[in-house]
């Protein structure tokens, strides 16, 4: 059964995995990976967010956040604007391009989500999403930093 699972849960990471590349990094965003479509993601249209809170929601450290920032940024996805308060702060926000290419991101997984739920009863989808947030649970208690 631990087998099973195992294999069923790495295929389902990497099938989703290459189901996103292959939807995702086309036409006018060819010029991207799916790393820099989640960073535009955690960017998000609210705007104004800064490197470190980009960083924390993504569990990287902020100069890693940085390098990837700065190819969005000369590839027009990303604007950075200093704070005018704390010079040190820097905010992120979406161009109109990033805004573009966040919301091909989300119709991308409303699609996907809307094909998972079309095969499955009321009764199913409660289970798998109790399933799912088990597991959330799960890694995020492994995750933790001690």
């Amino acid at each position: 059964m631990k087998e099973s699972l195992n294999e069923l849960l790495v295929y389902l990471f990497n099938h989703i995995m290459d189901i996103e590349r292959n939807e995702l990094i086309t036409g006018e965003f060819s010029d991207i990976t799916t790393n820099d479509m989640h960073i535009i993601e955690a960017v998000g249209l609210k705007g104004h967010r800064n490197m470190s809170a980009v960083a924390q929601q993504l569990g990287i450290t902020v100069g890693t956040l940085t390098i990837t920032i700065n190819r969005l940024v000369k590839k027009g996805y990303v604007i950075r604007q200093r704070s005018e308060k704390d010079k040190r702060v820097v905010h992120l926000a979406l161009s109109e391009k990033g805004q573009r290419a966040y919301a091909h991101h989300q119709q991308f997984h409303e699609q996907l989500i809307d094909g998972v739920i079309e095969h499955l009863s009321k009764e199913e989808l409660q289970v798998l999403t109790k399933a799912l947030s088990g597991l959330i649970s799960y890694f995020r208690q492994t995750n933790e930093p001690e």
